[in-house]
């Protein structure tokens, strides 16, 4: 869980009722997000496997990283200024209070590992789109082994249930995404790869807090190098937790004094529970739900920035996927469309929102609330995400050019497809008389002439 948090992005890897950039500290420990996590940037393997990187923007659209063409000269200065940097992160350690043990033994002997500066300067290239993503994440053995394991932890999920107010299903889809039910937690050195973040420039502050954050998780729970394993920035266990937030919100749940997240299954689930509940989890809602929209729906109101009453989407005669009316409940719901008005449409409750500080993503967010339904015995999505184009930045780009040119004005063009892009182009899709849904269709670029 980093932060990280679209057509293409930037990195930085529930049966109830129905933000380095750091939105305070909650959301730095929120450290599974973006491109940290196995979840969102390590080959971690799903169902359907996919060794591609993936990252998101504000607007939390994922984005498919490729490797950049070169990045030989940053990896070889790195290299060559990496022992200097360990004779300081020793004096960091022992300024906080590190022994000396592990200033001499374990700093002492930390190595550069190339492969995660190539990782940390990859940058997105081409779009994902929401059904890649989607495809890849909410299939149907994740589904079947969550609720397998829905019967098999069943005592302790309703125990925590009880005492956090998370619902098993959504403990376990997030577990079903960090590292598919724990089968792949990853397999880098989690000190090698923080002390060669932490020797390089860019985020040097961050990741030395992390590398001394897990040295003294290792002195605390002694922890060998050889369980001290995880995603390529760190992330670890079960739940890929980065080591400040392990230091903060893991949970002995097993009694044994130590809070294991990488060997014990109670101990990662209890963790990911008080997680939850320290991120704001609402008891007794759900995270949103698929919802129908009319024909002659006006998409004035998108995204989490324009939120309504549920009373008010009923009456603009936004309906359950199942066409029946929307629950009678006083709370607020922002409406998604991850792959514009050609495919689902979701509203997101509070505890929507509680998942994007898990990982600033809307991809990800809505992937984990619909598995959970699934887990809990809900139907597949009623509209099916369609097959839809990979976008470059460049022709992201060039889309933003035109608008600008047109007199929609997004900003710099950077490649980005943020909230002020989308809103210039509801608004250039208005005055076209076209459906407004803020999303680069082919229609789109056809009408700005691309």
């Amino acid at each position: 869980m980093f932060s990280h948090n679209s057509v293409i992005v930037v990195r930085s890897n529930i049966g109830v009722v129905d933000l380095i950039k750091i939105k305070g500290l909650t959301y730095l420990f929120a450290s599974i997000a973006a491109c940290v996590s196995l979840s969102a940037c390590s080959s971690a393997p799903t169902a359907s496997a996919s060794a591609n990187a993936t990252s998101t923007n504000a607007s939390g659209i994922a984005a498919e990283v490729n490797q950049m063409p070169d990045i030989s000269a940053s990896v070889q200065s790195n290299a060559e200024a990496f022992p200097m940097c360990l004779t300081g992160l020793q004096a960091r350690a022992r300024a906080e209070g590190l022994s000396e043990a592990t200033i001499n033994s374990t700093i002492a002997n930390l190595k550069f590992v190339p492969r995660v500066i190539e990782l940390d300067q990859q940058q997105p290239e081409f779009s994902q789109t929401f059904d890649n993503y989607f495809s890849k994440r909410a299939t149907e053995w994740r589904v079947n082994e969550g609720r397998r394991l829905l019967q098999k932890h069943s005592v302790l999920l309703n125990q925590l249930a009880q005492k956090y107010g998370v619902p098993p299903q959504y403990i376990l889809s997030f577990w079903g995404l960090e590292t598919n039910y724990g089968s792949y937690k990853g397999k880098m050195s989690v000190l090698n790869s923080l002390a060669t973040l932490a020797c390089e420039p860019r985020r040097s502050n961050y990741f030395t807090i992390e590398l001394m954050q897990a040295l003294k998780l290792k002195e605390k729970y002694q922890f060998d190098d050889d369980t001290m394993v995880g995603s390529w920035a760190g992330a670890m266990g079960h739940t890929q937790f980065m080591p400040s937030a392990y230091a903060k919100y893991a949970v002995d749940g097993d009694g044994d004094g130590k809070a294991d997240l990488w060997n014990s299954t109670t101990d990662a689930l209890t963790s990911a529970a008080n997680f939850l509940q320290h991120l704001g989890w609402q008891r007794n809602q759900r995270w949103g739900r698929e919802v129908l929209l009319p024909k002659d729906f006006s998409y004035s109101h998108l995204g989490a920035k324009q939120p309504l009453s549920l009373s008010e989407w009923a009456a603009l005669n936004v309906t359950q996927s199942n066409g029946q009316p929307l629950p009678a409940v006083d709370i607020q719901a922002a409406l998604y469309l991850p792959a514009g008005h050609t495919g689902p449409a979701f509203l997101g409750y509070e505890n929507f929102n509680v998942i994007m500080r898990w990982n600033r993503s809307e991809f990800y967010a809505i992937t984990v609330g619909h598995l959970a339904d699934r887990i809990n015995g809900g139907q597949p999505l009623t509209v099916s995400p369609p097959e839809q184009p990979r976008l470059s930045r460049e022709q992201v780009k060039q889309l933003q050019t035109k608008l600008n040119e047109a007199g929609f004005d997004v900003g710099k063009p950077d490649g980005v497809l943020g909230r002020n892009s989308m809103a210039g182009l509801q608004a250039f899709q208005r005055s076209k008389q076209m459906i407004a849904d803020g999303f680069p269709s082919p229609e789109v670029f056809t009408a700005l002439g691309l």
